[in-house]
């Protein structure tokens, strides 16, 4: 009997520089926004207002940064983290242009880097990945890091080689198209008092509302990014693991927390980068988050006047609100309820466009 079943890669499969082009190209549907927004609530005027999305400049209403993210990124699971013991974190994610329904999205890997443990039963593996559109034009790229088993104990360690990652997407590197424009930004569509101006660094702001996470949901929602990876969904699998039980895709405690986090928020136009995440602590069905920011830096951009940016830190907390954890990460490592720790950068409006 022949068996024509990948069971996926291994730690000891990458090699460094290899190219690898993912499968299954995604065509961006309305069912697809809508579906998200049911799932996560999420209310940024930008993606679900075609009248707010125009009065920008767009042609339509794009499609939320995060669900364009999460496709794109589901693309490379069967190729690289299926076998994943964890995804350990982003760095240099840049969302390079607008998707917008009918879209087909398709995405290819670099291998960057490779360590092997040094209990020598697995190793981690950096890649960087870029989604292109329908015409070849990139639309997203990032670099995840990921630990990974081997399947082959006896395999030769590779030689390390750790990339440099910058701790963040300059200012300068950040995309907005060249039609974008919010001289007529309308406050009353987000319902939001503060602008760029308002907000100083080393602010803290706690969103007060909590989401639980319900197995249906977190199930359905990684279904919808084609990401099989089996720590999700395999429960007689993990039954036997450390953890006992099916871990919750990281991506959808980042959807959670930015939707938790509109208030306070309500004029972040939309996600310019993710600089930098870690999936700090496992996030399980029936675990309620809650979720804080804190302002890291504000940022003029180069030769606008009527949008600046916010480079800001959520963190994702469960099982207990925001207001009540003190130290986020000690020498000791992360509070154990900390799940998510976000360095992104947000696109505001600016006074300075009256």
């Amino acid at each position: 009997m022949t068996n024509k079943v990948s069971t996926g890669r291994f730690f000891e499969d990458f090699t460094l520089n290899e190219a690898i082009q993912h499968a299954t190209p995604r065509t961006i549907t309305a069912g697809d926004c809508a579906i998200y927004i049911a799932l996560y609530g999420a209310r940024q005027p930008l993606f679900c207002s075609a009248q707010f999305a125009q009065s920008l400049g767009h042609k339509a209403t794009p499609v939320d940064d995060l669900l364009a993210f999460h496709i794109a990124f589901g693309k490379t699971v069967p190729d690289i983290s299926v076998n994943a013991i964890a995804n350990l974190g982003y760095a240099d994610v840049r969302f390079l242009q607008a998707v917008f329904v009918g879209d087909t999205l398709s995405t290819s890997s670099q291998v960057i880097g490779l360590k092997q443990n040094s209990n020598g039963k697995s190793g981690v593996v950096w890649v960087h990945s870029t989604a292109t559109n329908q015409r070849g034009e990139p639309v997203l790229s990032w670099v995840r890091w990921v630990m990974l088993h081997k399947s082959n104990l006896d395999a030769p360690a590779p030689i390390t080689v750790v990339p440099t990652l910058p701790s963040v997407v300059a200012p300068e590197n950040l995309q907005l198209p060249s039609y974008f424009s919010a001289a007529n930004f309308d406050a009353k569509a987000t319902g939001g008092q503060y602008y760029w101006e308002d907000y100083q660094v080393g602010e803290c702001i706690s969103h007060a509302p909590g989401m639980t996470i319900n197995p249906a949901e977190h199930s359905m929602a990684t279904r919808l990014y084609q990401n099989n990876a089996r720590l999700h969904f395999d429960d007689h699998m993990m039954k036997t693991s450390s953890f006992g039980q099916r871990l919750v895709y990281g991506g959808v405690v980042i959807s959670i927390c930015r939707a938790l986090s509109y208030e306070g928020l309500e004029n972040a136009i939309s996600i310019l980068a993710i600089n930098a995440g870690t999936h700090a602590n496992p996030s399980f069905a029936g675990d309620t988050i809650y979720t804080r920011t804190e302002v890291l830096d504000t940022w003029a951009l180069p030769e606008r006047t009527d949008v600046a940016a916010l480079q800001l830190r959520m963190v994702g907390i469960k099982n207990m609100p925001a207001s009540d954890i003190d130290n986020i990460k000690t020498e000791s490592g992360y509070h154990p309820n900390v799940v998510l720790d976000l360095d992104y950068t947000v696109l505001m409006p600016s006074r300075g466009k009256q």
